[in-house]
């Protein structure tokens, strides 16, 4: 007998051994959890601004409602009510009121102070709201693929707000307390508050006064010229700094089409930096300058600012004739130096220029001048281009590279590489981002330009900007 009450005091002593040393922790973080109340502060998600300092986004006050299960005496009357007054689904509402394990559930954030007053007159047991923050777009529709926009919870899902959302989105503070088992602040109840700490200011190169003049200007190519998408660029040539970025249609930050995904999809695409295409002629800088190079490196087989092309509109290469889009001079060319050709846009002048480097020489002027890679500009979903592999051009290939065909750019690769090409030669790495500014005002991080490397010489471009200057002048003569 007394071995068998040996043997239950040893099994009673061991229980409570276990709960003590081993489940105790579990067991006060559960306890906790029902005596301890906590309303969140929602920490202010930082502002985006222009290079001067204009504000593109920032945020308006609103508010979260929020519930605490175990509190609700009737969850099926709660979930009625709230499904009705917040315009929420009530079999959604109901199956996380009766199922979810946390002990407070987010029922709906951004949500307006009139609807709030309403919730309050309801005087739902375990129903309570805290102050949260909507998202407010100064420009609406301008710039608004690449400022990009917040989910309803204040995360960054697109475009700048995505990129830079670790820094935008602050940390969020609580008010905690005691209560009882229904959620009712106990007698003598420690309140605790933990102050919420505000996001950075993320400041851009964007400069807004660019900004809306191609927004202006891209709008009415699109509806003068039944183009399906219009797309314009301004960077920096001396380093990079993006100064606007523009397409067309564009959608409103303030108002956006959440509930048709494909739509939202295209609207909110960055082509200039997501979608590739064929250049055309606008790659016959970069075939001009790698050719300068090559004949100011003394390359006997590169044309000198001065030689004189074949007259003939067109050239024949693998059984692949290339014509020039120009009839002038009754089906033959007059006479065009380089500086001729690219004022004449001279589809043959260009073939000839790039069969006469090489398919390694005039690789090696491509990859320098960054195609076939991306630019890593500070932005998701940016596409690399394409090139055929180095090994599978054929003469055809080249010939067509030469003026822009045979290969595919993003809008952004092709401006950084003209900027370049013109700039005394110096590739940096393209950006959005100016500073990072804390909610005090101390500048925490400054993005400085960073040179990638040098694709042609000083005196090879200041040649390139000179003819490309002479182009402009004629146009504006001519105009």
């Amino acid at each position: 007998m007394s071995v068998a009450i040996t043997f239950l005091f040893l099994i009673i002593f061991g229980r409570f051994f276990y709960i003590q040393a081993v489940w105790g922790k579990e067991l006060v973080l559960k306890a906790a959890d029902q005596w301890n109340r906590e309303i969140p502060v929602i920490a202010k998600r930082g502002v985006i601004t222009d290079t001067n300092g204009k504000i593109l986004a920032s945020n308006t006050l609103s508010y979260s409602i929020f519930a605490r299960a175990s509190a609700i005496t009737d969850k099926k009357f709660t979930a009625s009510q709230l499904a009705n007054t917040l315009s929420i689904d009530y079999d959604e509402l109901y199956k996380k009121l009766t199922s979810s394990k946390v002990s407070e559930i987010t029922i709906k954030r951004q949500v307006d102070k009139s609807v709030v007053e309403e919730v309050v007159k309801l005087n739902l047991a375990g129903v309570y709201y805290a102050e949260d923050n909507s998202r407010l777009y100064s420009y609406d529709d301008a710039l608004c693929q690449v400022l990009g926009f917040t989910s309803s919870d204040g995360m960054g899902l697109t475009g700048v707000e995505k990129y830079y959302d670790s820094v935008l989105s602050g940390k969020n503070g609580e008010i905690s307390y005691s209560t009882d088992i229904v959620g009712i602040e106990t007698e003598n109840s420690t309140v605790i508050y933990k102050q919420a700490i505000a996001g950075h200011e993320v400041r851009l190169t964007i400069d807004m006064d660019i900004q809306l003049s191609c927004e202006k200007a891209m709008k009415n190519v699109y509806l003068s010229s039944g183009a399906k998408t219009v797309s314009c660029v301004v960077i920096n040539p001396q380093n990079f700094e993006i100064l606007a970025m523009a397409n067309y249609p564009s959608y409103s930050l303030n108002d956006i089409p959440r509930e048709d995904g494909e739509l939202l999809n295209k609207l909110t695409r960055n082509a200039l930096i997501t979608d590739i295409y064929e250049p055309g002629s606008t790659f016959k800088v970069i075939t001009a300058a790698a050719n300068l190079e090559e004949y100011l490196k003394g390359n006997k087989n590169a044309y000198s600012p001065t030689r004189v092309f074949n007259g003939s509109r067109t050239r024949t290469v693998d059984g692949t004739k290339v014509k020039c889009w120009s009839n002038h001079d009754n089906g033959k060319h007059s006479s065009q130096t380089l500086a001729d050709a690219l004022n004449t846009s001279c589809n043959p002048c260009f073939t000839d220029m790039a069969l006469a480097l090489g398919t390694d020489v005039f690789y090696d002027y491509l990859t320098a001048f960054g195609f076939g890679n991306v630019t890593k500009v500070d932005f998701f979903g940016e596409a690399a281009g394409l090139l055929v592999p180095r090994k599978a051009v054929r003469n055809c290939d080249l010939a067509r590279i030469g003026f822009g065909q045979s290969v595919a750019v993003t809008g952004i690769q092709l401006a950084c590489a003209v900027a370049a090409a013109v700039n005394g030669g110096n590739y940096y790495t393209p950006h959005l981002l100016k500073k990072v500014i804390s909610a005090d005002g101390k500048t925490v991080q400054e993005n400085k330009t960073q040179l990638k490397n040098r694709v042609i010489s000083e005196k090879a471009s200041k040649i390139v900007a000179q003819m490309l200057e002479l182009r402009v002048n004629s146009i504006q003569i001519h105009n």
